[in-house]
């Protein structure tokens, strides 16, 4: 990825804050912080504020303690939902809940959201801290309103995009957002790469949901999202095109039989013949074109070209 190449100085600046934020002087949570961050993932968050930083001028300080404190929330993120979905893996290893239960698992979480949001306020970086708190409070908000609507099978499509806005897209619009206010002291790019963040954001969201029905090339099994009861876009299109008789009858096995591999299969092949999969990939690349658009309106630079080449991957990956 060049991503990771032109932001080589960056990353290890940047993972060199994350790994003293993990440490703790308390034996028994600073071993679970240890083996926290080792598991890391893509880190794509960081990767995308540290580039739209460089974007708008030189890395600094803020800059790294502002890419820590997303990882941070992001990983926090991931402990709670573990708990909450009765998950033993996590990127193939156990998670937090399956090697100390739930109940630890829980303050884990906190400690990490704790020590997160203590980063940016110890250091004056108030501006990182308002951005991030604003962001968290839509998130949680989404994630609440996801819960409610799941009870009631919700089939409306603004509904549906008012909550992957605000559970998904707004962290990573605070993420750029955030990343260029360290460089730059226009507010007029730092609103115009906040507002590509939540481009992407909205686009990556879909690409999951996606994703959630398998494909040939990966090894995900289909129907989580449907086991949870949550409708997503090619379902939402379908159910509100297809005739009452089709539209029953998969709304019968959402109810009544979601965790049967047959029925399941037979929802997926309505949600292709219905072109329910070629609507909601056609959405993706909207929201992804609102993105690149906006990128287009900086100079042409390897940092910008590193940036479409993100885009791209996250709306083309197969997991």
């Amino acid at each position: 990825m060049q991503a990771r190449e032109i932001l080589k100085q960056e990353l290890h600046s940047f993972n060199n804050v994350l790994t003293k934020e993990f440490q703790s002087e308390v034996t028994s949570v600073h071993r679970m912080m240890m083996y926290l961050s080792q598991a890391k993932g893509k880190q794509l968050r960081p990767i995308f504020l540290l580039l739209c930083a460089r974007l708008c001028g030189a890395t600094n300080d803020r800059t790294y303690r502002a890419a820590a404190l997303i990882e941070m929330l992001h990983i926090a993120s991931l402990v709670h939902d573990d708990i909450v979905d009765h998950s033993m893996k996590r990127r193939g290893a156990y998670s937090a809940n399956a090697l100390w239960k739930s109940r630890s698992a829980v303050f884990l979480g906190d400690v990490l959201f704790t020590k997160g949001v203590l980063l940016p306020l110890e250091n004056g970086d108030y501006n990182t801290l308002k951005i991030f708190a604003k962001a968290i409070e839509e998130t949680i908000e989404g994630e609440l309103v996801q819960l409610s609507k799941t009870q009631k099978l919700n089939l409306d499509e603004n509904v549906y995009y008012n909550i992957i806005r605000q559970k998904t897209a707004t962290l990573l619009r605070a993420a750029c957002e955030a990343g260029a206010a360290t460089t730059s002291e226009d507010n007029n790019i730092v609103q115009q790469l906040a507002t590509f963040g939540e481009n992407v954001g909205m686009a990556f969201q879909i690409k999951d949901d996606l994703l959630d029905y398998g494909t040939d090339n990966i090894g995900k099994p289909i129907g989580n999202d449907i086991q949870e009861r949550k409708i997503t876009l090619p379902l939402i299109h379908v159910l509100n095109k297809c005739d009452n008789i089709t539209r029953r009858k998969l709304l019968y096995i959402i109810k009544h039989q979601s965790t049967n591999e047959k029925q399941l299969q037979y929802l997926k092949e309505q949600v292709k013949e219905l072109d329910g999969f070629t609507y909601a990939e056609s959405k993706m690349l909207e929201y992804r074109n609102n993105a690149m658009n906006i990128l287009y309106s900086f100079a042409e630079t390897p940092v910008r070209t590193a940036l479409e080449e993100l885009v791209v991957y996250i709306t083309e990956r197969k997991y």
